[in-house]
């Protein structure tokens, strides 16, 4: 049976800018050399400590006594006559190694890659903990300046003293990287529309010290190398996954064509049929028994809507298909998206009866349009309209042919091109062209097309990221039973298997994988693209969010409040202003957001920028803005990570406006 989706869908990751900085310390270098002058000569064959003073033999490395490493190596020994290396003010002392590990400082110099076995959240660093490390430990330490960043949250003394000893030529590289212009777009394609603007959006246009993360980022994948069993088994049974999501105005039918599709595919038995049949006409509403297939909550019932995501499976000779029915009210479009924003590809169910098709199409209530142009910016390009509730209008082609002529011209300025877009007539309650042709002799005195099923079957198989690092956004979490909880979500990239750390962002915190289940169903491993819900052991319950992202130890997401956006305005929406307040939908969470500057407008017939400085925005614009959240998000680069590159901007229960993450101006440390 299917289960709910109760909450609100890779490119290479990227680290953050590391900087190179100069310091100044005449007055403590003074100091060390006078140190360094009254070090006692070491006696042959042992080495001091240099925190307990005991004489270790030459072959220990770390102190007898005390515990503490002995930092100098010994090829650096040679060149000093006591056989350790003298005491330098920016190199930590090796109590700070074993306190802090092997982690870099905020303001640490440019150093190369560390992948990191595991990561603490509750490790505080001292204030001295800002100094560089000797130059033979630089080469294996890139990759931890961007997981300090953002896993470890540093008491408020430290971050204090960091800022205090912070160059000035930074506060100014970073307040001009906030007011830079945004030039050199690459030219957009033609098109009257806002959608297909937003897809040939140039991922050039980007400000600040973003090329250089970029670089860093990719870098550090070029790296990654995944293991044997993260790749998939050619010897498998052959059927890929398909995201599948059922989308449409309200009362279109969609949990109904769901449930029929379900009990013909044999996923739901006669006895359970028979038992929403009955149920159903106790309550007066017998035309919605399949329709509970899908809604089984008792208020869905009652209102005789859905309001969460619906998530079903059934099997088709190419695909295993999950189904997502989603919600078609106005009111739970945020259910929509948090859900939807999983699927490869979708159905788009319109209502064949006289006037309902006009009324989804309608520019203030209608939500046809609405969910066309928000899968499409889902990254979705195969489509598949269902004209539903043929046998409303007595299999009419004109009715069809007058349907396909009006969506199809806005489909086509959302983005999709007639090849990818099918076009079925059906009737989901009187069992026509589902999963056979049809036997209605009306109907097939003109259609010759597939049944829905063939045009599932037809669809292309979708690409997934096996040799990415992890990443995995959370969409829903429950409590399990001795401290355990279960995060569900799709795997957007890498592979799990149980026993194996991961890293729960944007608490930090590293949890163990206890079991997996995908599907419903016990699974040994999972791997990109598959549905599955995760139960974690070793962390804290409340540090597991919807909205949340499990990724790689070594490679974890960005967190961020404050970033520049690339967006498009949709059609009939109010001025977009500066200080506007919005809702702002990342992946699977949602939070408060404000503009704070509209940077540019640009042109969107070229893409440059046509404007600096607008005023405000209005319907069908697109331009750079930059929006502050109320409260971090993880989030990366559109060009880095898809996944987490794609935003929605609601206002007024409406969504007014698509777009792209293009730079993240303040990561969270």
């Amino acid at each position: 049976m299917p289960y709910k989706v109760c909450r609100e869908d890779y490119e290479d990751y990227e680290d953050y800018d590391d900087y190179d900085y100069d310091y100044e310390y005449d007055d403590v270098e003074e100091d060390v050399e006078s140190l360094e002058s009254k070090q006692e000569p070491a006696k042959t064959g042992v080495w001091s400590c240099s925190i307990c003073t005991y004489d270790n033999d030459e072959s220990m490395s770390v102190c007898d006594i005390c515990g503490v490493l002995r930092v100098p190596l010994l090829n650096n020994a040679s060149n000093n006559n006591n056989g350790t290396a003298p005491f330098k003010f920016d190199v930590p002392s090796p109590d700070d190694l074993v306190s802090n590990g092997l982690q870099s400082s905020r303001m640490g110099s440019k150093v190369a890659d560390l992948k990191l076995s595991r990561v603490s959240s509750s490790t505080k660093k001292p204030s001295n903990a800002n100094a560089l490390l000797p130059k033979d430990k630089q080469a294996r330490m890139d990759e931890s300046h961007s997981l300090k960043n953002e896993v470890v949250q540093a008491s408020s003394k430290s971050s204090d003293s960091s800022s205090s000893v912070m160059p000035k030529d930074r506060h100014d590289t970073v307040d001009d990287s906030i007011g830079s212009s945004i030039d050199g777009a690459e030219p957009l394609s033609h098109t009257d529309n806002l959608t297909s603007n937003l897809k040939n959006v140039s991922l050039n246009v980007k400000s600040g010290n973003s090329t250089h993360v970029s670089d860093r980022r990719e870098n550090s994948h070029r790296r990654y190398k995944p293991e044997r069993w993260m790749l998939p088994d050619k010897a498998g049974d052959g059927l890929t996954q398909l995201n599948l999501a059922i989308v449409g105005h309200v009362d279109a039918g969609k949990s109904t064509l769901s449930g029929r599709l379900l009990y013909l595919l044999g996923r739901i038995s006669k006895k359970q049929m028979h038992k929403y049949e009955k149920e159903a006409k106790l309550q007066g509403k017998g035309s919605f028994a399949y329709a509970w297939a899908m809604d089984e909550s008792s208020e869905e019932r009652e209102r005789g809507i859905t309001m969460t995501v619906a998530v079903a499976f059934f099997d088709s000779k190419n695909y295993h298909v999950v189904v997502l029915d989603s919600p078609g009210h106005r009111d739970f479009v945020p259910n929509l998206i948090s859900g939807a924003t999983q699927s490869d590809a979708a159905i788009l169910v319109i209502d064949a009866s006289a006037g309902a098709f006009e009324v989804g199409m309608d520019t203030t209530k209608g939500q046809t349009r609405e969910h066309a142009q928000l899968v499409r910016s889902f990254g979705v390009d195969q489509l598949i309209v269902a004209v539903n509730k043929m046998d409303a209008v007595q299999y009419s082609k004109e009715r069809f042919d007058s349907i396909k002529l009006r969506l199809g011209t806005f489909l086509r300025s959302c983005g999709f091109k007639d090849s990818s877009v099918t076009w079925i007539p059906l009737s989901a309650m009187e069992n026509q062209n589902l999963v056979t042709a049809p036997d209605d002799a009306k109907l097939l005195s003109w259609y010759q097309g597939p049944c829905l099923l063939d045009a599932i079957d037809s669809l292309q198989s979708p690409t997934r990221d096996f040799s990415k690092p992890l990443l995995m956004p959370i969409c829903d979490v429950v409590k399990l039973q001795h401290g355990h909880v279960s995060a569900c979500g799709k795997l957007e990239a890498g592979a799990l298997r149980s026993g194996l750390k991961v890293l729960v962002m944007p608490s930090g915190e590293v949890g163990t994988v206890h079991h997996i289940e995908c599907n419903s169903q016990p699974c040994a491993i999972a791997r990109a693209g598959d549905n599955i819900a995760v139960s974690l052991q070793g962390i804290d319950v409340s540090q597991v969010i919807s909205g949340g992202v499990i990724c790689h130890p070594d490679f974890p997401v960005a967190i961020a409040t404050h970033f520049e956006l690339k967006i498009l305005v949709l059609d009939f929406v109010p001025p977009i202003l500066i200080g506007s307040q919005l809702e702002c939908h990342v992946h699977h969470a949602k939070e408060a957001a404000r503009i704070v500057k509209i940077l540019s407008l640009l042109d969107t017939k070229t893409g440059k920028v046509a404007k600096k400085s607008p005023r405000c925005l209005t319907a069908k614009q697109s331009a750079v803005v930059e929006v502050v959240l109320q409260a971090p998000v993880c989030v990366e680069e559109f060009s880095n990570c898809r996944a987490l590159g794609r935003v929605f901007l609601r206002s007024l229960g409406r969504t007014i406006a698509v777009g792209i993450v293009t730079r993240i101006i303040g990561d969270q440390q």
